[in-house]
């Protein structure tokens, strides 16, 4: 626990009856959502301001968590998209000298409850045993009773539409306007160092709205689509599936980050699924099966690509597995310049074996164009 813990109690309830006692860190209050865990040592400020946590309670695997405070550079949003956190050791106390503020302040001014003294290592063991689920965290109350009917009342995250809720709401630009390389991005819950990477090689980035529709994208004229990473469940996106399947008349390059990756694949008729716990983390091998390379990669998501049926198809060919579990990381079809992966290959703050991807995505749009 850190040396400036407040000592208000606070209490953690999982929706199969699991209880952890800890003590509150940021704001005090009560917060659900569904329970997952980040495997990273690093990046927790990133891991926060990501999207693609929208709704879900993060466990935060590594001992300390907010040693090296926080600062603005290191953002991938507007603000913290997580629900609300829980940790070994939260601490008030840093020690870089580039930080501007500490953890607790940030996850005060964020409005972000949390409890740490919590046994982590135990805590992500029965998730991964159990699965994902959803829970609850109060520093307001300690009633059982009460915090069972909180749990009752929040939405599973299967068949549940978030990418929408995080997009952004105005378009806006990134980049050198007179680049002839032109990306339109669909936003569904982008990572600003994705723009970054497609920016930092001399690409023009215009970001839309999740529900834009492709004449509004065409006006841009674009060299290539994006498909963005985002939170909850693909399925039920059934603005974003159509649109898929209309950017792929155009027959312009299309790529695809993890939720944009489970897009590409619902719009070739190939289904996802819920994970049983999914995948978060700095460290996940993935074999890329056409270089026969391994890339250490970072990962955020609860769904995937059904492996049964993503095989079947005579117009896809799978291009990424995951080396733990075998799981579909990255598919390109066969008949147009579209391919996705599953993983985030912007992978702030590393490693960077993924980056090749942005690369490739530039020389497919300078050959089509």
């Amino acid at each position: 626990m850190s040396h400036t813990s407040t000592h208000i109690p606070a209490v953690l309830l999982l929706e199969d009856g699991t209880v952890h006692h800890g003590q509150a860190f940021g704001k005090k209050g009560t917060t659900s959502g569904e329970i997952c865990f980040n495997t990273g040592m690093t990046g927790y400020q990133e891991v926060f301001t990501d999207p693609s946590y929208y709704g879900q309670v993060l466990i935060m695997n590594s001992v300390h968590i907010g040693n090296y405070g926080v600062k603005e550079s290191d953002v991938e949003s507007g603000g913290v998209k997580i629900r609300g956190l829980i940790g070994r050791n939260l601490e008030e106390q840093f020690s870089r000298m580039q930080a501007k503020g500490s953890l607790d302040e940030y996850l005060k001014a964020s409005n972000i409850v949390c409890i740490e003294g919590v046994d982590t290592r135990s805590l992500v063991s029965h998730v991964r045993v159990k699965g994902a689920m959803n829970c609850v965290i109060s520093s307001e109350t300690t009633d059982l009773d009460e915090l069972r009917a909180v749990l009752k009342k929040t939405p599973s995250m299967d068949g549940l539409e978030l990418a929408s809720v995080v997009s952004t709401e105005k378009e806006y630009e990134v980049g050198d306007p007179a680049s002839s390389l032109r990306v339109a991005v669909l936003d569904f819950g982008v990572k600003k160092h994705i723009l970054q990477c497609m920016v930092d090689r001399g690409a023009y980035v215009k970001v839309f709205p999740a529900r834009t529709p492709l004449a509004r994208l065409k006006e841009f004229s674009p060299s290539g689509y994006f498909l963005s990473n985002g939170p909850g469940d693909p399925a039920p996106m059934d603005y974003a599936i159509p649109m898929v399947k209309e950017l792929l008349k155009e027959k312009k390059p299309l790529f695809g980050i993890c939720l944009g990756h489970q897009l590409l694949a619902l719009a070739n008729d190939i289904p996802t699924f819920k994970m049983h716990h999914g995948h978060r983390g700095l460290n996940h091998p993935v074999k890329n099966l056409i270089t026969g390379r391994c890339e250490i990669t970072t990962q955020n998501h609860g769904f995937g690509v059904d492996p049964v049926a993503v095989r079947k198809a005579s117009n896809i060919e799978v291009t990424h597995v995951n080396l733990n579990d075998e799981s579909i990381e990255g598919i390109r079809l066969k008949d147009r310049p579209a391919f996705s992966v599953q993983y985030h290959p912007e992978s702030t703050p590393g490693p960077h074996d993924s980056r090749y991807l942005f690369d490739e995505f530039v020389a497919l749009m300078r050959q089509y164009n």
